[in-house]
């Protein structure tokens, strides 16, 4: 099987990467979002230190400014961050001055998957279970667990369990690696393992997460007080950014699952998901197309946020 399974689904492209049969990396690329990477005609529109670009009527930050250009002058930029949606609306997507001519990000090489199949490899690797960590925020593992909480700051990983102290800071900081990964944490990343003394406890620890996390980061030793700190490249959005922003979120997770029905359906969901729904014509026009037959909406209170289904009228 080739490392990237890629899915082109409504409202957004679902990537991952999958090893001996498992998710150990995804991305969701959200229509609408310029993907980092991109290299966009854009206008100065604020200049200096942390500068503002225009492109297709969003904002940009440039942190490294953009010099030689003056105010409203134009110029070519290069997307560094995505926006990121979810918890965090408020924040621009970063770009950097660019000497390419306007061009697509590269895209992701892998095998592309057809969408619905029976086969349905990407949901065979786990996709389901991925969905289920990114809403809850909690991931278990021989031992104890880990609770993910993405903050402004920094994402947080707080490790408990009932193993003795190393052994559970050990498996734990293990866990965190992988998560990281299989999510797509970046930027400013805080584990917080149980407290372990002795200097060689601390480091092995550390060694843990060097050697299953890929390059490039950079990350503190273990303190006192068992808080490591890493940080990584921070392009895109995390899948637990993402389920910050729950409707929209589920809204996109229901429309896989209604995509694997044939005929007319109805799609059963919270109201804050229906309004989602509602507000994007367009998407249920391609389910409509995609199942052969009309797709209505009910909203059902009764139901949580991710217990959406599809019926038949």
């Amino acid at each position: 099987m080739p490392d990237w399974l890629i899915e082109r689904g409504i409202g957004e492209v679902r990537t991952a990467r999958v090893e001996d049969g498992r998710i150990v990396e995804a991305r969701i690329l959200r229509d609408g979002v310029v993907t980092a990477g991109t290299v966009l005609a854009a206008k100065l529109v604020t200049a200096g230190r942390n500068a503002i670009a225009v492109a297709g009527g969003v904002e940009y930050l440039l942190p490294k400014g953009a010099a030689g250009v003056t105010q409203g002058a134009p110029l070519t930029i290069e997307v560094t961050r995505e926006a990121l949606g979810g918890g965090e609306p408020w924040k621009r997507p970063l770009a950097r001055m660019s000497g390419e001519a306007p061009r697509a990000a590269p895209p992701v090489a892998g095998l592309e998957l057809p969408f619905p199949s029976p086969d349905d490899l990407l949901g065979k690797a786990g996709w389901s279970d991925l969905l289920d960590e990114a809403r809850s925020g909690i991931i278990g593992f021989d031992g104890g667990e880990l609770r993910v909480s993405p903050t402004p700051a920094m994402t947080l990983i707080d490790v408990d369990g009932t193993l003795a102290p190393v052994d559970l800071a050990l498996a734990g900081a293990a866990a965190a690696a992988i998560a990281i990964r299989r999510h797509g944490i970046g930027g400013s990343i805080g584990i917080d393992l149980p407290t372990c003394r002795g200097k060689a406890a601390r480091q092995a620890i550390a060694e843990v997460v060097d050697t299953i996390l890929p390059a490039p980061f950079e990350r503190t030793a273990v303190n006192g007080f068992g808080f490591l700190q890493i940080v990584r490249p921070r392009r895109c959005a995390s899948t637990f950014e993402l389920a910050a922003d729950r409707a929209l979120f589920e809204a996109r997770a229901l429309l896989r699952l209604a995509g694997q029905e044939v005929g007319a359906i109805r799609l059963a969901a919270h109201p804050a998901v229906i309004a989602e729904l509602d507000s994007r014509g367009e998407w249920i026009a391609k389910l409509a197309r995609q199942v052969g037959g009309a797709v209505s909406l009910r909203a059902d209170p009764a139901l949580g946020m991710a217990a959406g289904y599809a019926e038949r009228p």
